[in-house]
């Protein structure tokens, strides 16, 4: 019998992120999702190697490449909607529960038991969870900063919500502040002004 697993997952790029706002760049879940997994591999790669961490720099990327992986089933929900209120949020993490759950059953038997803890994201422990919303976090920092590098007043609120996140974040994990320290500036930079660096 076929699985559909894969198929599911090649629908990643139909799916666009910040479907209520104008965007200079369109961006999909596919997208997004490999940034985020860059950006939680860098996160782990510095709590290990300047803060003492003791954590699988590999396995935080594939989590972070399978962390929407319910979008596929019924799309992107964009924050302000998913967060209107508690009651709200309840219910949508509910979906977004289920649609992992359908995700993980259109896996063969044999390999349900591997993805479970990757693509349910209950099931993920609390210590790579935090890296992977760290990074979730900075990445649509990084895209608000470049939709407002083109001008794109849009974006003005979004930045502001994630620098408020991103305060409380950085005191809880100082790799947080290292990757915004290092990181962070040459991520809006032209290709002339990388090429000069």
């Amino acid at each position: 019998m076929q699985s559909t697993f894969l198929a599911w997952m090649f629908r990643m790029p139909l799916i666009k992120r910040w479907a209520l706002m104008f965007c200079v760049k369109p961006e999909n879940v596919a997208e997004h999702s490999h940034q985020v997994a860059i950006v939680a591999h860098l996160l782990a790669v510095i709590r290990n190697k300047k803060f003492s961490g003791n954590i699988n720099a590999d396995r935080v990327a594939t989590i972070a490449l399978y962390h929407e992986a319910s979008e596929t089933r019924y799309g992107d929900i964009v924050s302000p909607t998913k967060y209107a209120n508690p009651e709200i949020a309840r219910e949508f993490k509910k979906i977004e529960y289920l649609a992992e759950k359908e995700c993980l059953a259109s896996l063969p038997n044999e390999f349900q038991e591997i993805f479970s803890d990757i693509i349910v994201q209950d099931n993920v422990e609390s210590e790579y969870k935090e890296i992977v919303k760290a990074a979730d976090i900075l990445v649509a920092y990084i895209k608000a900063l470049d939709e407002l590098s083109h001008q794109n007043r849009e974006f003005d609120h979004v930045k502001e919500r994630l620098e408020e996140k991103l305060e409380g974040i950085k005191q809880k994990m100082p790799e947080v502040k290292y990757f915004m320290d290092i990181f962070l500036q040459a991520c809006t930079s032209t290709v002339d002004k990388l090429s000069a660096s």
